[in-house]
């Protein structure tokens, strides 16, 4: 490794300071950090700043923040990285200081607004958080009474804290009411994993592995990708390797050793041949895979006629898997085969040492993607890179989610808006498909809390989304959580303003690296503000004094939502609210911090004892906390002797049983803990795909996309649309009011190679239509070879709008568009400018020098569920043409008839509940939310 040197030579001629240099500001001077101010240069004025940590909320890795509170005003100055939070360790992306700009944000909401016209009409009045509390706690109340739990529903994008806070919330009230965003983001691969090993997400062990292989572009905008980039980049720097799988060349293909550029959905096969690699040289590592693959029972079930040997296994899955050939590979995928056996040879090199990782993808973008996830995972059973170091790890083994007080028993409840029969084995809730639903008449909604969600701009099918969300037949109250407006908060009853990352409490932990932690997003200013001595009944109180209008967090509003529902306590739920330090109050949310701190998060007591502090003064001070580190193979851990008392053991299965319960498996005679699976195993073999009607899938196989090439008619001058890739600086539709991100990224340009360039006569900047089964968009295309030919792209971060001039949309972000339905179900939208200079509080609005705001691709799309995962396959059949001359940039026409006609084509692909036992789904199963093992039975 090559020394680092400073970029300035004559640095090399400076004394050092006394003490040697700090990277960041040390802890113990963060009550008051003195920096010289950058506005009074060249004088040298002193500036004051209580620092505060907090978390991130620009993505989901939960990076650590700390707030520069000046001392003087009182206000944010800047945001830089928390060298506390074991994550991120201090660094963080363009995102995290562009926090700054979110708060500061000139055209946030600060006050609770009420729809004052029709939906959609733009009309609204400021009303009180009383009003507000008053009208929705009734609404609940009758509903609850009158036996219509399933009409309140919770839709969440990223929640900002770990599920189970709102898991109280709707329990406490008795529904099965949580939706979540999770089927038009991650449902395949979580699908894939949950198969091998009973968790839905992977947990790379970059920094130690010897090969690094990725599905997507992991070092700009993989999941988690500042504190997985961080690990990657130091895995590299030991000399890692890394082999990077997608079909666009992004930055982090371009830096890979290997890359391979696949046709999209063909991936498994790629990988899969990679695995008949492995096995057919015998690079894989034998007494893994037969200590801990359920092959026993794949051989008792499909082959029972043959000897029940491990011999025999292997056998059998080296003949399966021969047609998986490198050739076979590389004609479904494009890809190099002799490449393909170079890195199939560098996994088995890496051994026990081999990190993987995919997300959202290909196994999001195609019919079958889950397969993809389970090929990667074959991949990593077969060499033992099972949480191991340098390895992949189940998510749960490196994530922390501390009890809470108070924990309401699960409800009997099963709502099949959202858990749909067709869908038994989906990861998770079918939240896109709720329009199609509604239209259908399943159901309807009394109350719909949308909160971190966009659905309007974000899902597929957008514009069925507006014509449910605008029917208040179909959607009587819609109450919508938010700190800036959005396309979806424009057709709501209610606009609520929630805090942005600075500005609420909540708990994180994500899976960033071998260890587990938490961390502690806080209001900064109410910190500041109680510091000196203030004391607030809640946030908003706080942030008011503070000049943020009456922004809440969300916390609280569920606590005093709650305690209104139920005033009196008879239904039960108040309870749930009550302080556990002062009996029949209503709790605080210092009180229910200050309890987990206390009761629930291993070894914080006594750290922050060390330091004198309380548990909840440590973690207000330092935001973040190290639970465990270098947590690995969690599944080799032996049973106590407590455990095994009174426990059987399966003399066929050998699955370890207590109380009718599974609770770990004997291993050559051993009881250990093994995996959340049926067989306590890793399963190759999935019984549970056979017993719920997907019998030939119940092994790591190809499954052909819906955009395979053998269904695109090049001839005819079909293309295919992968329209899933990310930008670095941009999140969604959360970042939308953050002007630093909007100068760097305001385009998403089509991709496309300059054969097909040639072939439609078109260059650079020129306008095309993007013609999908449901309508079109036009948009202008960037001619490059960083992408196959027969294959277009499209960034689905761009691409935003309002309709009025002068708010319901950031105009750092949004183009000013005219939307028509010219006929019933047929929609068309065009810009009438794009993003402009403002006058506001804020100078640089008068500054903005961009004006392309991007295209609203995702109207266009169809929803398209995988049969089996749940997951929105977000990959298109397209036809790509010069626009014409009636064309203009940015235009969309979307027919939400044939939207609904695509629904059903593919609801016809599903094989439906019931399974064994007359179950809705598969009790073993992760199910977020869960209620009640009886509600798992259909009636």
């Amino acid at each position: 490794m090559k020394e680092h040197l400073p970029l300035n030579p004559q640095a090399l001629d400076l004394d050092e300071p006394a003490g040697g240099l700090s990277s960041y500001p040390p802890a113990d001077r963060w009550d008051d950090w003195t920096e010289y101010d950058p506005a009074q240069w060249p004088k040298k004025v002193e500036k004051h700043y209580s620092l505060i940590p907090t978390i991130c909320f620009n993505c989901e890795a939960a990076c650590g923040l700390l707030a520069y509170v000046d001392k003087e005003k009182m206000q944010v100055q800047k945001f830089e990285g928390n060298p506390a939070h074991p994550g991120s360790r201090g660094r963080n992306c363009a995102k995290g200081p562009a926090t700054i700009n979110q708060i500061n944000d000139p055209e946030r909401i600060l006050y609770p607004m009420r729809r004052a016209g029709k939906r959609g009409e733009g009309k609204w009045e400021r009303v009180s958080w009383d009003e507000v509390l008053d009208d929705l706690a009734a609404r609940i109340r009758l509903a609850l009474q009158e036996g219509r739990k399933n009409e309140i529903m919770y839709h969440v994008g990223r929640p900002g804290h770990e599920l189970i806070y709102n898991q109280r919330v709707l329990h406490s009230w008795g529904i099965d009411g949580h939706n979540s965003h999770t089927n038009v983001c991650s449902a395949g691969a979580r699908t894939g994993y949950a198969f091998w090993h009973g968790f839905d997400r992977p947990s790379p062990d970059h920094s130690k592995a010897r090969f690094i292989l990725l599905l997507s572009s992991h070092l700009e905008a993989g999941h988690y990708f500042n504190p997985h980039a961080q690990r990657i980049i130091d895995g590299k720097m030991d000399g890692a390797k890394v082999c990077v799988i997608d079909t666009r060349l992004s930055n982090t293909a371009s830096k890979a050793d290997y890359w391979l550029s696949t046709w999209p959905g063909s991936e498994s096969a790629v990988l899969l041949a990679m695995c008949n690699v492995l096995l057919q040289e015998d690079l894989f590592d034998r007494e893994f895979v037969r200590r801990w693959v359920n092959w026993e029972e794949y051989l008792r079930e499909e082959h029972a006629a043959k000897p029940q040997t491990f011999e025999t296994f292997l056998e059998v899955i080296k003949q399966t898997y021969a047609r998986y050939t490198p050739e076979f590979a590389a004609q479904e995928s494009g890809a190099d085969a002799r490449t393909i056996v170079e890195v199939a040879r560098e996994v088995g090199r890496a051994g026990s040492a081999l990190s993987t990782h995919v997300w959202r993808n290909a196994a999001a973008g195609n019919l079958g993607g889950w397969q993809v996830a389970r090929a990667l995972e074959f991949l990593a059973v077969l060499v033992g890179a099972v949480g191991t170091p340098g390895g992949t790890s189940p998510s749960a083994w490196n994530k922390f989610i501390p009890t809470p007080p108070m924990m309401p028993p699960p409800p009997n409840a099963w709502n099949e808006l959202m858990w749909a029969r067709e869908y038994p084995l989906a990861f998770f809730e079918m939240s896109f498909l709720l329009p199609h639903f509604l239209k259908e008449g399943r159901g309807k909604l009394a109350l719909y809390f949308s909160r971190v969600y966009n659905p309007v701009w974000t899902n597929p099918d957008g514009l069925s989304w507006i014509e449910a969300l605008t029917d208040e037949s179909k959607v009587e109250r819609h109450a919508c959580l938010t700190p800036t407006w959005s396309e979806t908060a424009w057709f709501a009853d209610y606009v609520l303003p929630m805090g942005h990352a600075s500005e609420r409490h909540d708990l994180m932990s994500q899976e960033t690296h071998a260890a587990r932690w938490i961390g502690f997003r806080q209001p900064v200013l109410r910190v500041a503000l109680e510091k000196r001595g203030k004391k607030f009944n809640s946030t908003y109180e706080a942030h008011r004094e503070a000049g943020l209008g009456e922004v809440w967090e969300e916390d609280e509003f569920w606590i005093e939502l709650s305690w209104r529902v139920d005033p009196d306590g008879s239904m039960g739920i108040r309870r749930y609210f009550e302080s556990p330090y002062r009996p029949e109050e209503k709790i605080r949310i210092d009180e229910y911090y200050r309890w987990i701190f206390e009761n629930s998060v291993p070894g914080l007591p006594q750290a922050a004892a060390s330091e004198g502090l309380n548990p909840l003064a440590y973690m207000q001070k330092y935001g973040a906390f190290l639970v465990e580190n270098n947590v690995y193979e969690l599944h080799r851990k032996a049973l106590k002797p407590e455990e095994m008392r009174g426990s059987t053991v399966d003399p066929v299965t050998h699955v370890v049983k207590k109380n009718g319960a599974p609770i770990g498996v004997q291993i050559d005679g051993e009881p250990v803990a093994g995996f959340p699976t049926p067989s306590r195993k890793l399963e190759f073999y999935s019984k549970t795909l056979k017993d719920w009607h997907w019998p030939e899938h119940s092994i790591p196989g190809y499954i052909k996309s819906h955009v395979h090439r053998d269904n695109i008619d090049a001839a005819e001058g079909e293309m295919l649309l992968l329209p899933t890739f990310r930008l670095p600086t941009l999140i969604h539709t959360r970042s939308g009011n953050a002007k630093w991100l909007y100068e760097i990224s305001h385009k998403n340009p089509v991709w496309i190679h300059p054969q097909d360039a040639s072939r439609l006569s078109i260059v650079t900047g020129d306008l095309v239509r993007v013609q999908t089964a449901i309508g079109y968009f036009v948009d202008r295309v960037w001619v490059t070879e960083g992408m196959r030919p027969g294959i277009v792209a499209c960034s689905h971060h761009l691409g935003r709008w309002r309709l009025k001039e002068d708010f319901g949309g950031e105009r750092w972000s949004t183009a000013l568009v005219d939307l028509k339905q010219v006929e019933r179900g047929k929609w068309m939208m065009r810009t009438i400018h794009g993003i402009q200079p403002f006058e506001s509080s804020d100078p640089d609005s008068s500054r903005i020098h961009w004006e392309d705001a991007g295209v609203h691709q995702n109207l266009t799309f169809p929803v398209q569920p995988d049969p089996i995962s749940g997951q929105h396959c977000w990959h298109q059949k397209v036809t790509v043409t010069k626009a014409g001359a009636e064309d203009r940039y940015g235009d969309v026409f979307v027919d939400t008839n044939r939207a609904h006609e695509e629904y059903h084509r593919w609801l016809q692909m599903t094989r439906a509940a019931p399974g064994p036992d007359n179950l809705r789904r598969p009790l073993w199963m992760i199910r977020v939310y869960r209620p009640a093992p009886e509600a798992f039975y259909l009636p």
